[in-house]
């Protein structure tokens, strides 16, 4: 238990969304046996993949951001704020992390509190005064103390790993029916239903993603008692990745669940897709949250 306001809907949802991926990928290993997969060696691909992203995950985060650890020495003020944060949430102190990137923007990843790593690109640093950094690691630091950061690391891994089960299938032969004379293409099947799986993988961690956005803000302004704070840098971040070049975006937009701000978002990105809520809607609940804590 942390001090950030725990979020019943982030919780139930984190849940059902688990719980429908879990029956979508037994339905999905199932189809692949009763295709004439091996049970053992689907299984094992399964199961070994997921092992290294939930393990793994912070480490393969920080190596695809071109991020690295840096001690309280090498940049103390960042430190500052993170010790200070951990502190007033009663939470292990994550590790820190640096990118160097123009790219203004942080995300969190670990599979919980005590193995959490935060990291910032330089262009955020170079950004943001320290109460508005300070609302920035505040939204991070919640994802961690409500495990959303977990969750998704394993939901959004289980839409890559249908593929890469069924690249495997295909190319081994494994997915060949005893009898290839009869009934329809076996390749085709298993292309058919992969998709059908990433589909609504896609579609469950969007969701799950645009909601945990929103609890992160309202719990991270909630912990700091200063949401306009939080406006503020929400709204030069975003007013600041307009200006970077889309080429530069683009090797960052893996990474969109993951960040405090999309890396390429607009009206030309449908909002069932999208990662983040609107960002209109994000400063429309900050202001709430600023009137509620006005009127105590």
């Amino acid at each position: 238990m942390t001090r950030f306001q725990p979020d019943r809907g982030l919780t139930g949802r984190m849940v059902v969304t688990m719980f429908l991926l879990g029956l979508l990928y037994v339905a999905f290993v199932a189809v692949l046996i009763a295709l004439g997969a091996q049970a053992i060696t689907v299984m094992v691909i399964a199961v070994g993949f997921l092992l290294v992203q939930y393990f793994l995950s912070d480490r393969i985060a920080l190596f695809a951001m071109h991020g690295r650890e840096v001690s309280p020495q090498e940049a103390p003020e960042l430190h500052g704020v993170i010790d200070r944060l951990s502190a007033l949430a009663d939470m292990p102190k994550p590790r820190v992390a640096i990118a160097e990137s123009d790219v203004p923007n942080a995300f969190a990843t670990g599979r919980n509190q005590k193995n959490a790593v935060v990291c910032v690109t330089t262009g955020l640093l170079r950004r943001l005064d320290r109460a508005e950094l300070e609302g920035v690691l505040s939204h991070e630091l919640s994802h961690v103390a409500h495990r959303d950061v977990a969750v998704m690391t394993i939901a959004s891994f289980l839409g890559v790993l249908a593929g890469l089960i069924t690249r495997f299938t295909l190319y081994s032969g494994l997915g060949r029916s005893r009898n290839n004379n009869q009934g329809p293409p076996i390749g085709l099947i298993i292309l058919l239903v992969s998709g059908l799986v990433y589909a609504v993988s896609f579609l469950l961690t969007r969701l799950l993603s645009r909601y945990r956005e929103l609890a992160a803000d309202r719990a991270g302004a909630l912990l700091t008692g200063q949401p306009s704070a939080l406006a503020s840098a929400l709204t030069k971040v975003s007013g600041e990745i307009a200006r970077i070049p889309t080429s530069d975006l683009r090797e960052s937009q893996a990474f969109n669940a993951f960040f405090f701000v999309p890396a390429l978002s607009g009206a030309s990105i449908a909002t069932l897709f999208a990662t983040h809520p609107p960002l209109q809607r994000r400063l429309e609940q900050l202001a709430r949250i600023s009137a509620e804590l006005g009127q105590r």
